[in-house]
């Protein structure tokens, strides 16, 4: 039998998106589907067209809660699948996604969470706007910084959480909560914790979109929103490297060829990063290192 996929859909005031994240979601083509809505207590519009989609829901709350992560972490209680995530309710899932991340679970046992190397932004109507390319994730690249987003010398992207996907059994191990004290950097908090118990997978292929739009919270409150990874990132252990060693680093995993790379890893001097792609003449999913 398929797994089944828990997602939690926080909202709050978003009558102009919901319905496309609540059709994104839904349209997957994916049979098995556990999906939970909390609204913060919607006075716009939002929970009448939640009403209207009731019946795809798994549970529904509406009412005041202590911020976003209150929410998804009070929605993960009523959740019960395999693999997990969340999706806020005005971003988005490109049609397959669900498929494709189901897959690459069951093919490989192993894998405990995923994100795509290509996070991607759509605007207000729907039209993706950016892509970026990622090369690979570690546990010590981001006790580096370089997952701090648009921070300083040592950043160098993101974990995109519109991408990102786990299994039951890792998010058990880490805790099974979202640290609710943050308000906007619990994302980030919580791959932290991830990555003390699993490596990172990169699956070479776009999974979500960020919806880019006026007044949207992580623009407001960017600044913040740094401040809050900041702390975490000096609580975990974080150490931010020199600029010499930063570029150096970022150089050599870009543009080394592949036996330099795999020296300098079986000597220690490097750490590969973990991915999975489609073999194309093959016709399956595979991993590697690199």
């Amino acid at each position: 039998m398929s797994p089944l996929v828990s997602i939690v859909t926080p909202s709050f005031n978003s009558v102009a998106y919901i319905e496309r994240t609540i059709q994104s979601i839904h349209g997957q083509g994916y049979p098995r589907i556990e999906h939970v809505v909390m609204d913060g207590g919607s006075t716009d519009g939002t929970q009448e067209i939640i009403a209207k989609h009731r019946e795809k829901f798994a549970h529904v709350e509406s009412g005041p809660d202590s911020g976003m992560y209150d929410a998804i972490d009070r929605g993960f209680r009523h959740t019960t699948g395999e693999i997990m995530t969340w999706l806020n309710s005005d971003d988005e899932w490109f049609p397959g996604t669900l498929k494709t991340v189901v897959r690459i679970f069951r093919e490989f046992p192993d894998v405990e969470w995923i994100t795509s190397g290509f996070p991607s932004a759509i605007d207000a109507e729907g039209a993706t706007i950016a892509t970026s390319r990622h090369y690979g994730f570690t546990r010590l690249a981001s006790r580096q910084g370089e997952y701090l987003s648009d921070c300083e010398w040592y950043s160098n992207g993101f974990i995109q959480q519109e991408s990102t996907f786990w299994r039951r059994s890792l998010w058990e191990r880490a805790g099974s909560r979202l640290d609710t004290s943050l308000k906007l950097a619990g994302d980030y908090e919580l791959w932290s914790r991830f990555f003390d118990h699993a490596p990172l997978w990169q699956v070479e292929v776009p999974l979500g979109a960020f919806r880019r739009r006026a007044g949207q919270l992580s623009q407001v409150s960017h600044d913040r929103y740094i401040e809050e990874a900041r702390r975490v990132f000096e609580r975990d252990g974080g150490r931010a490297p020199s600029k010499w060693s930063s570029g150096l680093r970022v150089g050599f995993r870009r543009h080394a060829p592949t036996k330099l790379r795999q020296l300098a890893f079986r000597l220690g001097f490097a750490h590969p990063r973990s991915f999975i792609g489609y073999h194309w003449h093959e016709d399956r999913w595979m991993k590697w290192t690199c």
